[in-house]
């Protein structure tokens, strides 16, 4: 299986490293569109480097953002969600996820 990513506010950076990626966790920070509540119940991967890319520069929590690699989730267990982004319905473990990029500051608009 292909790695995904899932990008998230550097705020929720210790939170991650202890309960993985929970989406019921939410609330260190805004959701990377600048929602204050989960959008979906689960959490959004994207599928590529360019779309991982795309999720950066959209930041909207209002601050720096982490990158995290995620593996072991096989694409027939992704949801689409209205918007068009695929997500895992569903807690993933720390150990199928790493901090691949930290501290990216939000893109000039």
């Amino acid at each position: 299986m292909p790695a995904r990513y899932h990008v998230t506010s550097a705020l929720n950076r210790a939170s991650i490293l202890r309960f993985g990626l929970d989406w019921r966790r939410m609330g260190a920070a805004p959701g990377i569109a600048g929602s204050r509540r989960p959008v979906q119940e689960g959490c959004f991967l994207a599928a590529d480097e360019f779309e991982r890319d795309w999720f950066v520069r959209m930041n909207n929590t209002g601050g720096a953002v982490d990158v995290w690699e995620v593996h072991g989730v096989d694409a027939a267990d992704l949801v689409l969600s209205p918007e068009g982004y695929h997500y895992f319905p569903g807690v993933i473990p720390t150990g199928s996820v790493r901090l691949a990029q930290r501290d990216l500051p939000p893109a000039s608009r």
